[in-house]
């Protein structure tokens, strides 16, 4: 029998509310994605992910507008409501701005709201780049924005390159009442020896913090392929440094559907993982996404 999961990273979308989606194509962290400009509804990722165990899932938000960061909620809300999932909602909340705290009021009033992203990742590498700087993750209206998350029950989804850990053990380590997420393992963008130490020595910065946890998400994001060999030294690496039970399976998609099925996708993430304990399997697909996003 296939073990259950929990989907802790997935998207869906309506190509009329992304501005990314209905622009110029132009260079892009997960490269081309011509076949993902257009709607991304409910219906194709059920279909996307059968048979694959997955019970419930946790939508991320996706970059609409930033003045409609409200009606993205309302419409997961809504869809959730119709469909039955997703099952928790990650949303946007601009964390720049002095005071965030009456965006995430409009949001509070939607159940299925477990947290908030705003995407801090900087590299030297432009098309890598969402951040204007990469101390923006310790910026003082930042930090502040992200304390207020701990009087809501929310938490925040982090998304940092390496070279950022060290901030990100700042703005992580003074919250230590709010769970963060890092996003996609901390995304790692290359198998060079240099660049993978680079990986796991931010890795081991970020885990001094108790309240740090980590999606197996997004691990094709730049190799652009479906490979169990990196997806195994991934997962190998963070269990050591981590532990299964700060680590949550995610599938990233439809941006991963760029180069593989969800099929092939999360055995390769079984695999993996089957190299491991019963219980690391456990925590890693469904336990410690479980106990952070409490999904309905």
């Amino acid at each position: 029998m296939t073990q259950k999961a929990i989907d802790s990273h997935f998207h869906i979308w309506r190509q009329q509310d992304q501005p990314w989606l209905r622009g110029p194509m132009v260079p892009r962290i997960f490269g081309p994605y011509e076949p993902i400009r257009r709607d991304y509804p409910i219906g194709e990722f059920l279909e996307d992910q059968k048979g694959s165990g997955v019970e419930k899932a946790v939508y991320v938000q996706t970059n609409w507008a930033k003045e409609d960061f409200e009606k993205e909620v309302a419409w997961l809300q809504q869809t959730a409501d119709e469909t039955g999932w997703p099952h928790a909602i990650v949303g946007y909340a601009d964390i720049s701005v002095d005071d965030v705290r009456p965006q995430i009021d409009r949001l509070m009033k939607y159940k299925l709201l477990r947290g908030v992203r705003m995407q801090l990742h900087w590299h030297e590498v432009p098309e890598f780049r969402f951040a204007p700087s990469a101390d923006q993750v310790i910026d003082p209206k930042v930090r502040k924005n992200v304390s207020r998350l701990k009087d809501y029950g929310l938490s925040f989804d982090l998304q940092l390159f390496p070279s950022q850990m060290k901030d990100g053990l700042q703005l992580v380590g003074e919250n230590p009442e709010i769970d963060f997420i890092l996003t996609h393992c901390g995304m790692l963008t290359g198998s060079d020896p240099d660049t993978a130490e680079a990986w796991k020595a931010g890795l081991r910065t970020l885990s001094a913090a108790p309240n740090l946890y980590a999606k197996l998400s997004g691990l094709g994001t730049f190799v652009h392929r479906n490979d169990p060999a990196l997806i195994a030294t991934i997962i190998d690496n963070a269990i050591t440094i981590l532990g299964s039970d700060r680590l949550m399976f995610g599938s990233n998609f439809p941006v991963e559907k760029l180069w593989t099925s969800h099929a092939d996708l999360i055995a390769a993430h079984r695999a993996a993982a089957g190299r491991h304990g019963k219980a690391d399997q456990e925590n890693i697909f469904w336990n410690t996404a479980e106990r952070v996003y409490r999904p309905a």
